[in-house]
């Protein structure tokens, strides 16, 4: 993973009204605590303090969703560090953990929002940090094109892991089925062509709206240029398959036609750089969301010295 370091620590303006997904961290704590808080009863409510801890590497992303679990739970919150950056707590630390953030309230309101903070900043770093190692590793070898992400995103999740990939540094692709035409192949055996298929969707579409054909095969790949269609994705290709079919459109358009090719299926960190070539556009993987690692952190209540 690269020194990485975000130019911009302003990615939360991308968030939509409040009204859109703050509700959502509403009911994630009312999922939390359906009726009693036993712990809560335990502990009380005086005034207290604890130490959010980073306790692995990774890039430190999802601060405003974590920061919308306190402030709904009436904490206050003073953060050491920006989203976006890079945290390597066994380098950098002798007790292998780093203070991100030091939160005050009402002890049982810290306790009730643990959790939910906890398990929104481990996903969203956790993404964030695979996405830039993706894309790390693409540069590392000289691919200069777009790494992105895919609507494979987990239900109720896709705004905090879109977020997440945007901010470790790679195009998060369509948000969801109104943000791009996206003809796959049970469209195209549904309407009968992929020609007859982007006519459909031009008519609806509009001018501002790409269309994109997924096809298998280069004679597919063909029509979809012909047929006009803005991005052709070459589905499931082996790496040298992938690289000849993609140079053979390449040399046969030879910039006559506008288009992007895309690569999709199956790819993942390990295998990725078997499959680059500038012939290429984009290359797009659900790798960076789905099954990757957490990074981990804790919060712990500050002991006092009474």
């Amino acid at each position: 993973m690269s020194t990485f370091k975000n130019p911009n620590p302003d990615y939360q303006h991308l968030l939509p009204s409040s009204s859109s997904w703050k509700p959502t961290i509403t009911s994630w704590l009312n999922e939390d605590i359906p009726s009693f808080d036993y712990g809560g009863y335990v502990v009380g409510s005086n005034i207290q303090t604890a130490t959010l801890y980073c306790k692995s590497k990774g890039i430190l992303s999802g601060i405003p969703f974590a920061q919308e679990v306190y402030d709904q739970c009436e904490l206050t919150v003073e953060w050491y560090y920006k989203e976006g950056d890079l945290l390597d707590p066994l380098t950098t630390t002798t007790n292998g953990k780093i203070a991100i953030a030091k939160v005050k309230g009402p002890v049982k309101n810290i306790l009730q929002a643990e959790r939910l903070s906890l398990n929104i900043i481990s996903r969203c770093s956790g993404i964030t940090t695979h996405s830039n190692s993706v894309l790390t590793k693409a540069r590392s070898v000289g691919y200069n094109g777009i790494i992105a992400g895919t609507r494979k995103t987990t239900p109720g999740l896709r705004l905090l892991e879109k977020y997440s990939m945007l901010i470790g540094g790679i195009d998060c692709h369509r948000y969801d089925l109104s943000s791009m035409v996206m003809l796959k192949d049970n469209h195209i055996w549904a309407t009968g062509s992929i020609t007859k298929a982007i006519e459909n969707a031009r008519k609806v579409c509009g001018f501002s709206m790409k269309v994109e054909v997924e096809v298998d095969c280069e004679k597919d790949a063909i029509e979809a240029i012909e047929a006009g269609a803005d991005v052709i994705m070459l589905d499931n290709f082996t790496g040298d398959d992938l690289k000849i079919v993609a140079n053979n459109l390449k040399k046969k358009f030879n910039n006559s036609k506008s288009y992007l090719l895309e690569c999709s299926g199956g790819l993942t960190l390990d295998n990725l750089d078997g499959f680059l070539c500038d012939d290429i556009d984009v290359y797009s993987t659900s790798s960076v969301h789905q099954g990757c690692s957490i990074v981990d952190f804790s919060l712990k209540i500050d002991k006092t010295n009474d």
